[in-house]
C-alpha cells in the first residue's frame, strides 16, 4: 500500500516557453511547464499536488519556484520549493535555497545556497526533537 493516494507527477507538458522567449513577470499554471527560454520573475504551480516545472539546458528562471515536481537542466537565480521531488540533472545551477521532500542531484550540478530537507508539501523544515541538557534529565530522575 506504500504510496497509495499519493499523487503523482503530471507526464504531459500543457505549457511552453520557447528557446526565443522570454517572459517578464511571475508565471501560475497547473499540469506541466517546460521552459528552454528566460522567465523573469516566480513560476508557481497551482495546488493540485501533481504539477511539474521542467528547466531545460537552455532555460533560465529569476525567480523562486515552487511547484511538487520540480526537474532542472539550467540557471535558476532564486529559491526552489519542491514539495515532493527536486531533480537536479548535470547541467543545473541553482543561485539559492533549494527546499525538498527527495531529491535527486547529478554529478555536475551545482547549488550556491542550502539544501534544506522539508515535510512533504511543507516548506518548514523538519523539526528535531527537544533535547534537554543532560544535568536537567538527571534532576528529574531522582
Amino acid at each position: 500500500m506504500l504510496g497509495k493516494g499519493k499523487n503523482k507527477k503530471t507526464t504531459r507538458m500543457d505549457t511552453l516557453v520557447g528557446s526565443q522567449s522570454e517572459v517578464s513577470g511571475d508565471v501560475k499554471f497547473s499540469g506541466g511547464l517546460h521552459i528552454e527560454g528566460t522567465i523573469k520573475g516566480s513560476v508557481i504551480a497551482e495546488n493540485d499536488g501533481k504539477s511539474l516545472v521542467q528547466l531545460s539546458e537552455s532555460g533560465t528562471i529569476e525567480g523562486e519556484i515552487r511547484a511538487p515536481f520540480v526537474v532542472l537542466n539550467g540557471v535558476v537565480v532564486g529559491d526552489v520549493h519542491g514539495g515532493e521531488h527536486v531533480e537536479l540533472a548535470s547541467k543545473a545551477r541553482v543561485a539559492g535555497n533549494v527546499y525538498y521532500n527527495l531529491i535527486e542531484m547529478a554529478v555536475g550540478a551545482e547549488v550556491n545556497g542550502k539544501l534544506v530537507h522539508t515535510q512533504s508539501s511543507d516548506d518548514e523544515p523538519l523539526a528535531i526533537g527537544h533535547v534537554e541538557p543532560l544535568g536537567e534529565l538527571e534532576a528529574d530522575m531522582e
